[in-house]
């Protein structure tokens, strides 16, 4: 996210509250990616249909439709848009541009290789009642969602950062539009809606990536050319997004599920919750890029130029005290900021779920799954660090651990009683966050002797 490390510090130079206003506008909106606005979307759209997520409602069997659609194209394309995203990185430190496109082509003919099969046999095994046209929307959007998440991987660090902020909010923009105005035809015309918002925004975004990054080839397999990418990436890039939803996924198929269309379940009390908190990462996001991406990721050139430079010990030691505190500042930015969103959520009490026409009784889980999420903003920034760092490993073993806890501790507060839902997500994100800060505690102490002993 080089790029747009290097926009926002032009943002912050000109040294005005408009300039400053602007960094941390766009870096909460790229951050927080389409995912985000995608869900504020589907709010949206629930405000104007002025119903929510209720039994046999078509709005509702939509959003439990986009929700299913949305997590698994994250869990199935994850490994391939972090393995790529470092491939990109690589061939651009080597000044290969010219095999960032064809290779693009390359990852997502292999996701989709991976991610289409997968829904096609999940809708012929669970959705025979389901009409073959929602079947066929449903298969289209998966797929452009899939596009969508490559894609942004990938734009993430050019520095067309405002065309990209456009795109995203036309392209959602003509979602809510058409949905409004396509919710006569119940759930097929609103997921028509989404998938035409969808189209607009693959090839504006593709449109970007072509022009950015032009090619003579089309498409490429050099990034799965042994020595030419990570293997673990592949394995964290899906761990991680298992670990986000492997708490939904139990709620949805256990005793607090409800089954609303064909194999698709959701769970009354946990879904509107959770996903109304995850629009509370977005300060929490822009403060990540901002600290993380100018700040941190500065100290970090500036140490390793010095390495390759020769530079003394004395320096070495000196440049590594100042990504210490340039880590800790971060973090602890991300802590601050994240906190006063908690709080001010909090202090909302039943005003904010009222203006999305949601049920009060859903205010306890929406504060414990707002504590949840801002931690999963500290755990997001740490984990960026250690990839700084180089740490794959270390990633791949705390994004298990993520899977593992998560899963373990929803399934015991299930057991324990609705008292305690979404004390099992947190937990697990706390978890998960304690393990990162020590390994970048141990990792940032040692880096001098590190670096020199693995290149000596």
């Amino acid at each position: 996210m080089a790029g747009i490390g290097f926009e926002l510090r032009k943002l912050l130079n000109k040294d005005s509250y408009a300039g400053l206003f602007q960094a941390y506008s766009y870096a909460g909106v790229i951050g927080s990616g389409p995912w985000v606005i995608s869900i504020f979307a589907i709010l949206v759209l629930s405000l104007l249909a002025r119903e929510g997520i209720r039994e046999g409602s078509e709005i509702g069997k939509f959003q439990v439709t986009l929700t299913w659609l949305i997590a698994f194209s994250l869990i199935l394309t994850g490994g391939v848009q972090l393995y790529f995203t470092r491939y990109t990185a690589d061939r651009l430190f080597e000044h290969q541009p010219g095999r960032i496109l064809p290779n693009f082509h390359g990852a997502v003919l292999a996701a989709f290789a991976i991610a289409l099969p997968a829904i096609v046999i999940f809708l012929a095994v669970t959705s025979r009642e389901v009409a073959i046209a929602y079947q066929l929307l449903m298969i289209t959007a998966f797929a452009q969602l899939c596009l969508v998440w490559l894609l942004t991987m990938v734009l993430t660090g050019l520095k067309h950062y405002r065309l990209i902020v456009l795109i995203y909010l036309f392209g959602y923009g003509i979602t809510v539009a058409l949905g409004y105005y396509l919710q006569a035809w119940g759930k097929e015309g609103l997921l028509a809606a989404f998938a035409i918002g969808q189209a607009i925004l693959v090839l504006g975004l593709s449109a970007l990536i072509w022009r950015e990054y032009p090619s003579p080839k089309l498409v490429e397999f050099d990034l799965f050319r042994k020595g030419r990418g990570f293997p673990s990436l592949l394995a964290t890039g899906v761990l991680f997004n298992l670990g986000i939803w492997i708490d939904k996924i139990i709620f949805w198929l256990g005793p607090a599920g409800k089954k609303v269309l064909g194999g698709l379940y959701y769970s009354p009390i946990y879904d509107t919750p959770i996903f109304l908190a995850y629009l509370t990462i977005i300060p929490g996001m822009a403060v990540f890029i901002m600290r993380v991406e100018t700040e941190f990721a500065d100290s970090y050139e500036h140490y390793y130029r010095s390495v390759l430079g020769g530079g003394s010990l004395s320096t070495l030691m000196r440049l590594q005290d100042e990504m210490i505190v340039s880590a800790r500042d971060s973090i602890f930015d991300i802590v601050k900021v994240q906190s006063m969103t908690i709080l001010l959520v909090i202090a909302s009490g039943t005003s904010l779920l009222e203006f999305f026409s949601l049920d009060p009784v859903h205010t306890s889980l929406f504060q414990v799954y707002v504590i949840g999420v801002g931690i999963q903003v500290i755990l997001m920034g740490a984990l960026n660090i250690l990839f700084y760092l180089d740490k794959r490993l270390e990633v791949m073993k705390i994004s298990l651990v993520l899977v593992l806890a998560s899963a373990f501790l929803t399934l015991l507060t299930l057991r324990l009683g609705p008292e305690y839902y979404g004390f099992g997500f947190v937990a697990a994100m706390l978890l998960a966050t304690l393990v990162s800060l020590l390994a970048i505690d141990k990792e940032l102490s040692k880096l001098t002797y590190r670096t020199f002993t693995m290149h000596g």
